[in-house]
């Protein structure tokens, strides 16, 4: 009976050490990347005309081939 109780208490101290909080880490260095302004003006427009076709794509009827 006594030993009952002895592993009840054990166990409830492994819960406990179970939900600490982690240590924090160290953030790693962000890698920089340097583009020519007519590469970023390119990609910007790339973004843009993707947007456009996914917004004209939402309206359109899905297509129905699983029949």
């Amino acid at each position: 009976m006594f030993c009952h109780d002895r592993s009840k208490a054990y166990a409830m101290t492994e819960t406990s050490n179970q939900f600490k909080k982690a240590p924090k880490r160290k953030k790693e260095k962000a890698r920089t990347v340097s583009v020519s302004p007519e590469m970023r003006q390119a990609y910007a427009d790339l973004i843009k005309e993707r947007e456009e076709r996914e917004a004209y794509a939402k309206h359109l009827p899905a297509n129905e081939k699983a029949r």
